[in-house]
């Protein structure tokens, strides 16, 4: 691999270039902002490779589709996503959206920017390194199809519909997930699977039961009045008790334990597990469970989560204002470990709010989607293991990990084995002063050239 090597780095710097130009395009699927233009700037990527790529329209944002065939054994399904998150109200040490390189302390020379890591950074680098291997090989090593969503920040919620449309040309021996995979030490974290997720969001207002109908009123009538905040925190609390465990009927019933293949898998997992590592990237103390070792993991993988991202209501603006609000939405979402399904979670919410006496709060689910797995014996799986091993880098095999990815889509529907990763490290994902260290972008395209090659045999 040293003449493909070598011509990466000769051209490192219009790879940074390349990054930067992905960054600084914004696509914020919750606002809308630059998608029409980001779709463009990966259907052009694709083009540049020789091959055929078309912006596909959903009633969302659209997928982009693409395929490059070289005639080649082997078919690699390539999955990406071009949104990002929003930066309204974070605080960045540099413009989120122009891709500048910053002197990180911990990490040196690094580049600070919404999706560097979360994962513009890791797609813009993919097709440096396809370019790379066709401009020293003359030809691609595999066949390969292209399909990149910019919902995914949306919980992908018009990505089933594309791929039961798409399905017959969606044919391939495996699908990747390029993605920078290296904690802070450099060690390489390899997931076989995702889990699921179910966003939602509830409402409260007043009516029948008390409570201001249209307006805020003055706060001296809470007296006599219902607040709809204290009447929903009042239904939060008896979704989880003290303890942290869920109390939604039937919530548990159908999680199952580790197979014993998992077993084995967090058995030796436990044995180089970092919690330092993992309390630094989460920017907390501790955890919230006393325990250690495979137990922790074993919690942290196989249990489900009802998590609240936020609550909106009321005056929580400067100075005093004394107001008994009309209305308070909360936004939630469940993390669903193997064997749960979107739909009956969505039904053991709905009871449950009935239950306490709440129906009629109003409950709007968003799309939702199933966990998915893979077995570590799958050839893509041990193609991203060969390609980490070659450049002196033991990766850490995970079960799966507690976010989420549709990649059920293609373990499922399309019935195709899938791998995520390569080396390269970043962090801070939904978060500001996102970053991707620039030796791990070098890094990166070196696993990833070096994947390709594996998974195709030669």
């Amino acid at each position: 691999m040293d003449d493909i090597f070598a011509h990466m780095d000769a051209r490192f710097e219009d790879h940074i270039s390349r990054v930067r130009s992905f960054v600084s395009q914004p696509s914020i699927s919750g606002e809308g902002a630059g998608m029409a233009e980001m779709a463009e700037l990966v259907r052009d990527s694709i083009q540049r490779l020789g091959g055929t790529a078309e912006i596909v329209p959903t009633p969302g944002w659209p997928v982009v589709f693409g395929e490059v065939s070289v005639g080649a054994p082997r078919t690699l399904l390539l999955y990406g996503m071009y949104d990002v998150q929003p930066v309204e109200g974070e605080e960045w040490i540099a413009p989120p959206f122009a891709g500048d390189i910053v002197d990180l302390p911990e990490f040196g020379p690094s580049m600070v920017a919404r999706g560097v890591y979360n994962t513009k950074g890791p797609l813009a680098g993919l097709f440096n390194v396809l370019e790379s291997i066709q401009a020293v090989r003359g030809r691609l090593p595999v066949n390969l199809k292209f399909v990149v969503e910019g919902e995914e920040e949306l919980s992908s919620r018009n990505l089933p519909g594309f791929i039961e449309a798409y399905k017959d040309r969606l044919g391939a021996d495996a699908t990747y997930f390029p993605f920078y995979s290296q904690n802070r030490d450099g060690k390489p974290v390899l997931w076989l699977g995702v889990k699921g997720i179910q966003y939602f969001e509830i409402a409260c207002r007043g009516g029948a039961w008390g409570g201001p109908r249209t307006r805020g009123v003055h706060g001296c009538n809470a007296v006599w009045v219902g607040n709809p905040i204290w009447r929903m925190t009042r239904a939060l609390a008896t979704m989880m008790d003290d303890a942290e465990q869920i109390q939604i009927e039937g919530f548990y019933d159908d999680v199952v334990p580790p197979s014993a293949e998992d077993e084995a898998l967090l058995q030796q997992l436990a044995r180089t597990f970092d919690p330092a590592n993992e309390l630094w990237m989460w920017d907390t103390e501790r955890f919230k469970y006393d325990l250690h070792g495979a137990d922790l993991l074993r919690r942290y993988l196989y249990d489900p989560q009802l998590n609240i991202d936020g609550v909106l209501g009321g005056y929580t603006g400067p100075g005093m204002k004394t107001l008994l609000p009309h209305e308070v939405r909360v936004k939630m979402d469940v993390r669903l470990v193997p064997n749960m399904e979107p739909e009956r979670v969505r039904q053991r919410i709905r009871d449950h709010l009935v239950k306490i006496g709440r129906d009629d709060f109003e409950v709007h689910f968003y799309e939702g989607y199933p966990a998915a797995k893979t077995n570590v014996s799958e050839h893509v799986v041990q193609s991203v293991i060969r390609s980490c091993r070659s450049l002196g880098a033991e990766p850490e095999i995970w079960p799966h990990v507690a976010g989420s990815a549709p990649l059920y889509l293609f373990s499922r529907v399309l019935n195709q084995p899938f791998a995520t990763g390569g080396l390269g490290h970043g962090g801070r994902p939904h978060s500001p002063n996102e970053y991707a260290t620039v030796e791990g972008m070098r890094l990166f395209e070196r696993s990833v050239a070096r994947f390709i090659y594996e998974f195709a045999g030669a």
